[in-house]
């Protein structure tokens, strides 16, 4: 496994629509685990590909007990609003307030190996994955503010000790 650069908004990758994956071999497990080892490094809980400068729809996430890894995502459901707070390891520094996004949404997709997967989520998880898959159509979370108030830079003692950071 190897920790990855992940790329900033300077970089245009960040606003492209990610390539659809067709073809799935054991690279693609590398990348996942590159992903997922990249992400923890940054104490984030997502990453999509085109963070690492893979323009492919993959994303992978990470919050409490919920691993996902998907490719080729698509929102098949989505039920509920809030608004909430969000952050993003391409754009450091910066939290987005009052980001309004489903309660619950129900996502299919694919594994690394290609099999058919759905995947339930509410709450922060449900945020978590609209999130990454914006990522995917390059779509950032500042493109959701209601207003540029509602970006606000990180200050020290935002986060507790050991608390992941908002970013995903």
């Amino acid at each position: 496994m190897a920790i990855r650069k992940i790329i900033t908004t300077e970089n245009p990758i960040l606003r492209q629509k990610a390539k659809k994956v067709h073809r799935f071999d054991p690279s693609l497990q590398r990348l996942v685990d590159d992903m997922f080892e990249t992400m923890r490094e940054a104490n984030g809980v997502g990453l999509a590909g085109p963070q690492i400068a893979q323009s492919i729809r993959v994303f992978v996430a990470e919050y409490e007990d919920r691993k996902v890894a998907v490719f080729n995502p698509e929102i098949v459901k989505a039920e509920g609003e809030e608004k909430g707070p969000e952050g993003c390891l391409s754009i450091p520094g910066y939290i987005g307030e009052n980001i309004r996004r489903a309660t619950k949404v129900v996502v299919k997709g694919q594994d690394v190996r290609g099999k058919a997967i759905r995947v339930n989520a509410e709450g922060w998880f449900a945020r978590i994955l609209q999130h990454e898959i914006d990522h995917l159509d390059g779509i950032l979370f500042i493109d959701r503010l209601d207003s540029p108030e509602d970006l606000r830079e990180v200050r020290e003692g935002d986060l507790e000790e050991g608390e992941p950071a908002l970013a995903e």
